[in-house]
């Protein structure tokens, strides 16, 4: 099957993109109230993928829309329509002595694909975002959530339709895997692609792809409990970070503990207990727990729980005996994306935040904030753990690039 059609429809639609700011916010404030009147469509439609799913699979709680979740998409696609439009900005200007008079100014980056596994929520941001900033997007959805974002992509159609716009600005390829491959060869249609999703899918996109990619890595996210650290807030960060949604890229994988704080390490591990949270304990931390934690859930680590993006109701915990093991550990095993000390020494707290090298470096807050909508950014598509063009939560300003104007009056170089 060719899927050229659909890349030269996008780039057309590229290319005549030309939408006031007034009538794209209007867009996705109609398309936030049409989400919400087409939940029980669009959750019918999210069965059908799940269904298809075993519930033990770490992407069900991904794929799974409900009633909630479609009211909080909706109120992202709000933010997002009330975020100031980063197009257009003078960025830079000035003239030069030859009266060359010269501004760097931002603009679209064209064509975005993204390429994401079973998060059909991916549909709605990637194109509330993009649409935002004059993008075209190519959407390659995972086949597990075919059936939702199908669904999705007609709510969005529908209301380009009713504001006759192309709706070949939101393009969503067929769910077969010959449809990504074309993507990433897709070089004169395709500006970027963004993948979103498993370690393995973002190594195949940066192996495989032609086009320039911007990388969302995996989140193999650390909190450290210094020996300095109060028990209070580490029982409550620790937990959230890991219980809130264990699905996402932003919960914990590995709590670290100074030894000389493994007197609390009960009292720090017993909701995650409560909650049915299984550890995988180096042979101290498991001494430890030993008589505390509930015995089904304890297990002796193994060298693969460290470095481990667990996705599910599983974590590791790693004592050390310093400040600096703690920061060795976290840079052996870190994929760059969200790291947290819990500690009430200030000069700890900026060494810690100075020499940790990831996207988002917290001081006694949950990882559960690195968040496109936490950041203030309305969504995001994607975290990038990378450094080159944008790192951390993508908003509308990582979706821009620029571009140099040089206005003259007929000069020319000698």
């Amino acid at each position: 099957m060719s899927y050229t059609s659909y890349f030269e429809n996008a780039l057309l639609a590229a290319r005549n993109l030309n939408i006031s700011a007034g009538t794209i916010n209007e867009v996705l404030k109609d398309l936030a109230a049409e989400a919400i009147a087409q939940t029980n469509y669009l959750l019918a439609e999210n069965k059908k993928d799940l269904d298809r799913m075993d519930t033990s699979n770490p992407n069900y709680d991904r794929l799974k829309l409900t009633p909630t979740r479609i009211q909080d998409i909706a109120r992202d696609i709000i933010n997002v329509s009330q975020l100031e439009n980063p197009l257009g900005h003078i960025l830079s200007e000035k003239t030069m002595p030859n009266r060359l008079h010269i501004s760097k100014i931002s603009v679209p980056l064209g064509v975005v694909g993204v390429i994401y596994e079973a998060r059909p929520n991916v549909t709605f941001d990637v194109f509330a975002l993009c649409f935002k900033t004059g993008n075209v997007c190519i959407l390659k959805g995972g086949s597990d959530a075919s059936y939702s974002n199908l669904a999705i992509i007609r709510t969005i159609h529908k209301i380009l339709i009713k504001h006759n716009i192309d709706v070949n600005v939101a393009v969503l390829l067929p769910k077969e895997r010959e449809a990504a491959e074309a993507l990433m060869q897709a070089v004169g249609y395709v500006d970027v692609i963004i993948p979103r999703g498993s370690q393995g899918l973002i190594n195949s996109v940066r192996k495989n792809s032609k086009v320039p990619v911007i990388e969302t890595g995996a989140g193999i996210v650390h909190t450290y409990f210094d020996e300095f650290a109060d028990l209070k807030k580490g029982t409550d960060i620790i937990f959230n970070s890991k219980t809130r949604r264990v699905s996402v890229c932003n919960a914990l994988d590995c709590a670290i503990i100074h030894s000389a704080r493994l007197k609390d390490l009960s009292e720090l591990a017993k909701p995650l207990g409560d909650a049915g949270v299984t550890i995988y304990a180096d042979e101290t931390a498991y001494t430890a727990l030993q008589s505390t934690y509930p015995t089904q859930l304890l297990h002796k680590a193994g060298p693969e729980h460290f470095g481990t993006e667990f996705l599910s109701m599983n974590m590791a915990v790693k004592t050390v005996d310093t400040f600096e093991q703690a920061l060795d550990h976290i840079a052996t095993n870190s994929s760059k994306h969200s790291e947290a000390i819990i500690t009430e020494d200030a000069v700890r707290m900026e060494i810690f935040l100075n020499r940790v090298d990831a996207a988002a470096v917290y001081v006694n807050a949950s990882t559960a904030f690195t968040d496109g909508a936490q950041f203030g950014l309305g969504a995001e598509i994607g975290i990038s753990t990378q450094k080159l063009h944008a790192r951390g939560p993508m908003g509308l300003q990582e979706l821009t690039s620029y571009k140099w104007l040089v206005r003259g009056d007929g000069q020319i170089r000698s």
